[in-house]
C-alpha cells in the first residue's frame, strides 16, 4: 500500500513549541511525532511512503533521512499550506497506479490500522463522546455514507481519524474548490468517493491526534508505556532505576539518582546525584536534570536544563531552557478543576487535573522563580530571580 504522510503543517495550537520547529518533528518517547506514523504506516503493510513537507521542511527531510527505513520514503513539498486535500496533490505525481493511503503526520495510531490497508476504500474512525468538536462520519452498519463538519447535532459517536485509503480513481477528485474555511479539504474527497464506492468505517481502539501541549504529554505517555526500556549509557551503580527505563548510549545517570519508569534518557543527557525522575517522562538529548531535583511526567526537550533543588511536574519544555535553581512549578489547581491553558488566544481546559507549564524555546528563569499551573512562557521569555508568575508570558 503506497502512503501518503502529511507533515507539512506549523502547528499553531501547539506555539510557542512550533515557533522554531515543526510539529511532526515534536518528540515523542525518543524520536519524532511523525516518525511513530510512519513506523505504523510500514507495520501495517506500507510498501512505500511520500510525506509531504512544508513548514521548516528541510528539518522534517534531514531528520527521515537519516534513518533507515525498510521501504522507500521520499518527500514532496507543499509549497503553500492550503489544506488537507492540496497537501495530498502536492503528493500525486509521486504515487503509482493503485489505491492509496494518507495519514496524518501529527496522530497516533493503534495497530487497526493493518485492517484499514486491508478494507480499502476506507477511512478510520474513533469513537468519543463529544463528536460536534471533530468531523463526524454519517454511517450505515459499516458502511461511511459521508462527513459532517462540527456539526450540532452529530449523526453519529463517530469522528474521522484522518486516516484513509483511496481508490486510484480518487486522484484527480483532488481539485476541489475551497471550503468555507477557505481551505482545500480531503474530506471533500473523502465524500466523492462514498458516493461512488462502498467506503468501509474502520475503527481505531487507540487514536490520539496530537495538536495541542497537554497532548504532547499523552502522546508520550502512550508510546513510553509501549517501551520495554533498554540500558546502554553509563548508569552507576548507586543509581536506582524502576520499571521500564530507556537510557541511551552516552548519557549518564549519576549516583543516588531515582528513575521510575517509563523514562527515556537521550543521548548525551545527564542526570544528577540524588534526583528523582518519575512518570511518564522524556528527557530529550543534552537535558540535564540536577542534583535533589524532582521531573514527573514531563517532557524536557534538546538542550534544557532543570538545575539543582528545582520541582518540575506534568510540563512541556522546549529546546534551550534554563529553569534557574530552586524553581517551583505549581501543576494543580486549589479548587481541583483541570488545569486551563492558552491556545491561540483562549483560555481552554486541559482536561488534566495535574498540568504545569509549557516553555517556548530558550525560556530563562531566575533563581527560586513560582510558576503557576497553566503558565505558558513563550520563546525567549525570562523570569525574575524570586518572581512568582500567574500569568502567561
Amino acid at each position: 500500500m503506497q502512503t501518503v504522510v502529511l507533515a507539512a503543517g506549523e502547528g499553531t495550537r501547539m506555539r510557542p513549541l512550533t515557533d522554531r520547529l515543526p510539529k511532526p518533528m515534536l518528540p515523542v518517547a525518543g524520536e519524532p511525532l511523525v516518525g511513530h506514523c510512519i513506523e505504523g504506516a510500514i507495520a501495517a503493510g506500507a510498501s512505500r511512503v511520500v510525506v509531504v513537507v512544508g513548514y521548516e521542511a528541510e528539518t522534517v527531510r534531514e531528520s527521515l533521512s537519516s534513518r533507515e527505513w525498510p521501504v522507500p520514503v521520499e518527500f514532496v513539498v507543499q509549497t503553500e499550506q492550503r489544506g488537507t486535500a492540496d497537501a495530498v496533490r502536492a503528493a500525486r505525481e509521486a504515487l503509482r497506479d493503485g489505491p492509496f493511503a494518507v495519514l496524518n503526520g501529527d496522530v497516533l495510531y493503534d495497530d487497526s490500522l493493518r485492517e484499514l490497508f486491508e478494507s480499502g476504500p476506507a477511512v478510520g474512525s474513533f469513537r468519543v463522546d463529544d463528536p460536534g468538536s471533530y468531523g463526524v462520519l454519517e454511517t450505515e452498519g459499516d458502511r461511511v455514507h459521508g462527513v459532517v463538519e462540527k456539526p450540532d447535532d452529530p449523526p453519529s459517536e463517530l469522528v474521522n481519524a484522518g486516516a484513509y485509503v483511496f481508490p486510484e480513481a480518487a486522484l484527480p477528485w483532488l481539485d476541489v474548490e475551497e471550503s468555507d474555511r477557505g481551505e482545500l479539504e480531503l474530506t471533500d474527497v473523502l465524500q466523492r468517493t462514498c458516493e461512488s464506492f462502498d467506503v468501509t468505517a474502520v475503527p481505531f481502539d487507540r487514536w490520539l491526534d496530537v495538536g495541542r501541549p497537554w497532548e504532547l504529554l499523552a502522546a508520550n505517555e502512550w508510546k513510553l508505556s509501549e517501551a520495554d526500556g533498554r540500558l546502554a549509557g553509563e548508569v552507576s551503580p548507586d543509581a536506582d532505576l524502576r520499571g521500564h527505563v530507556t537510557v541511551e548510549q552516552g548519557a549518564t545517570i549519576e549516583p543516588g539518582a531515582v528513575i521510575e519508569g517509563p523514562v527515556y534518557v537521550s543521548s548525551g543527557a545527564h542526570v544528577g546525584p540524588n534526583a528523582y525522575v518519575r512518570g511518564a517522562t522524556y528527557l530529550g538529548p543534552d537535558a540535564k536534570v540536577g542534583h535533589a531535583v524532582e521531573v514527573k511526567n514531563s517532557v524536557v526537550m534538546a538542550d534544557s536544563h532543570v538545575p539543582h533543588l528545582t520541582y518540575l511536574g506534568d510540563s512541556v519544555l522546549g529546546r534551550g531552557v534554563n529553569l534557574g535553581a530552586g524553581t517551583t512549578v505549581a501543576n494543580l489547581r486549589h479548587d481541583g478543576e483541570p488545569v486551563r491553558l492558552t491556545v491561540k488566544g483562549n483560555r481552554v481546559s486541559t482536561e488534566r487535573r495535574k498540568f504545569g507549564i509549557v516553555c517556548g524555546d530558550d525560556v530563562k528563569t531566575g533563581i527560586n522563580s513560582t510558576l503557576n499551573a497553566g503558565v505558558t512562557l513563550s520563546t525567549g521569555a525570562t523570569v525574575d530571580p524570586g518572581e512568582t508568575v500567574l500569568r502567561d508570558r
